[in-house]
């Protein structure tokens, strides 16, 4: 029952009754309810025949934008994969600088396996190398 009410309410354009009447400042209006004075219009579907020609250039049209969105469509994802690995070196290098700032002794281990402590001074360079690179890269 739902099903047939449901049916009835979407009418098809071609029985759709269309009016046309001409208001007093002489504006042409459409309506699908008649009133006093408008006359109903005859409405048929067009039915528009296309010549190989036509179809050949709509076919390239359509190629040509799907060529587009597909181009969209990776710049998007190489986009996509510049700002993943831009946050990852973003995340690192803020993890260095933090790690730098908590304070401590650094080393390295040299080619005979000693440890190489770093200078104040050395330390220093290295929080400003990378407070350089994360206003750099992570603006």
């Amino acid at each position: 029952m739902l099903m047939l009410l449901a049916g009835l309410s979407f009418t098809p354009l071609s029985g759709a009754e269309i009016y046309r009447w001409v208001d007093p400042q002489g504006n042409v209006h459409f309506e699908s309810r008649p009133r006093p004075g408008a006359e109903q219009v005859d409405v048929r579907p067009q039915v528009v025949e296309r010549d190989e020609a036509t179809r050949e250039r709509e076919a390239r049209t359509e190629r040509f934008f799907e060529a587009r969105r597909d181009e969209q469509a990776a710049a998007e994802r190489l986009a996509g994969e510049r700002q993943r690995e831009r946050r990852q070196l973003c995340g690192r290098l803020n993890e260095e600088l933090a790690l730098l700032n908590r304070g401590g002794r650094y080393f390295h281990v040299d080619a005979k396996g000693e440890r190489v402590y770093y200078s104040e001074d050395e330390v220093g360079a290295a929080r400003r190398q990378l407070a350089s690179r994360i206003s750099q890269n992570c603006s």
